[in-house]
């Protein structure tokens, strides 16, 4: 073997060893200030509850109330999930109708757009900006101090983050789509509404309906991740199961978790392949 690497050199060896050495260099910083310390996972203390937690981890729990009560969250999670992401479409539907450009009226004439609507459409893309800036997680945290534990701040929450997230990608795609039919009816004295449904919506339909059932499938995972800064749904109650070490009760609620999830991806595929 050695004797085949000196007849046959590897040509590209300073480059990749440099990119090794720069690698490293920076991900040595990066392990320092993010005070990553693995060997905390075997010391003996941290042994010994990881070890107890699994005892019971292994054994889901199973009884009736507490299973009842596991399918009561789950449905509070789609629900709060299906609540925010119909809150966020009454804001992103009038936000895309403003910034997108293909429905702007002034633009047909003189190829500009008005200063006022040009300000307008900016103001409504900053706002958007902010809002998917801003994780939903954080988001319910700020609700769980305003209005206090419960799916509210959960709903509010997925509600302001795929609000902003929505009407991005919608004025994004109606910009993409063909712009003869909605231009013609500008052209004609129709309104930016009619212009939206009648010309633009049919040639994007497609394509929106997917984007929102996607991301809906995000919301519901989004729905249960915020539970645990006390926004409702199952989130929640593994929360408190966690800090109670009661490994059988996350267990089952891990499972139906993942269930959900499942169940939620499947939906998905099955919505995109009737619009395909």
């Amino acid at each position: 073997m050695s004797a085949f690497l000196q007849r046959h050199p590897d040509p590209a060896w300073r480059k990749r060893l440099a990119m090794v050495a720069f690698g490293l260099a920076l991900l040595w910083p990066a392990m320092v200030f993010s005070e990553f310390k693995p060997w905390i996972l075997f010391d003996l203390q941290s042994l010994s509850a990881a070890g107890e937690f699994l005892a019971g981890f292994l054994r889901p729990a199973h009884a009736p109330d507490f299973l009842w009560m596991v399918l009561r969250e789950t449905w509070q999670t789609v629900a709060i999930a299906t609540a925010g992401l119909t809150l966020a479409l009454l804001g992103a539907i009038p936000a895309t109708l403003i910034v997108s450009e293909r429905l702007s009226v002034s633009r047909l004439g003189t190829g500009r757009m008005y200063w006022a609507a040009s300000l307008l459409r900016q103001a409504v893309r900053w706002v958007l900006v902010l809002l998917r800036s801003v994780p939903e997680l954080v988001w319910a945290i700020l609700f769980v101090r305003v209005v206090g534990l419960g799916p509210t701040a959960g709903v509010l929450a997925i509600a302001l983050t795929y609000c902003g997230m929505l009407g991005k990608v919608y004025a994004e795609i109606l910009e993409s789509s063909d712009a003869h039919a909605t231009d013609a009816l500008l052209a004609n004295g129709s309104s930016r509404l009619a212009a939206l449904l009648y010309g633009a919506l049919p040639e994007s339909a497609a394509e929106l309906v997917s984007y929102t059932v996607y991301r809906w499938e995000c919301a519901i995972r989004g729905s249960a991740v915020i539970g645990f800064v006390g926004a409702g749904g199952l989130g929640q109650r593994m929360d408190e199961s966690t800090r109670m070490m009661a490994g059988g009760e996350v267990c089952t609620m891990l499972i139906m978790f993942v269930l959900l999830v499942a169940l939620a991806d499947w939906v998905s595929r099955l919505l995109r392949r009737r619009l395909g």
